[in-house]
């Protein structure tokens, strides 16, 4: 398998994966506040109704936007398949789950899987 993804440089696979996933959740996170915020522009309303502590909101808008771009243009469908339904679906699934609903063999999802971590990780410049 590790040849497979030689073309990566050698790091260590689980803190990338660490990494990737916590700013899986963060993603989406960040989507639902981008989209509080359009909301409350729409209605006209400039200010937050909820206490603000942080001042990032053009940072979050590029992580937004960064991710996206590595979800839609560094993944193949199927990849980006585990990735959603794994990672940013509302309710959490199993791996044994979604490689039965996708038709994928055990070894051929995880292979994807990890590929998909590595690619989004190389896309968003973490590797």
């Amino acid at each position: 398998m590790s040849s497979q993804l030689s073309f990566f440089p050698d790091v260590d696979e689980k803190k990338i994966r660490s990494i990737v996933v916590k700013e899986l959740k963060k993603y989406k996170a960040l989507k639902i506040q981008q989209q509080n915020k359009l909301e409350l522009n729409q209605n006209g309303i400039q200010v937050n109704i909820f206490p603000k502590l942080l001042q990032n909101d053009l940072e979050n808008e590029l992580k937004v936007i960064q991710m996206e771009r590595a979800l839609k243009n560094s993944l193949d469908t199927v990849e980006r398949q585990i990735i959603e339904m794994k990672y940013l679906s509302l309710e959490r699934q199993n791996d044994l789950n979604i490689y039965l609903e996708l038709g994928l063999q055990k070894t051929a999802y995880y292979e994807k899987k990890k590929t998909a971590i590595f690619m989004i990780a190389s896309s968003l410049g973490i590797i």
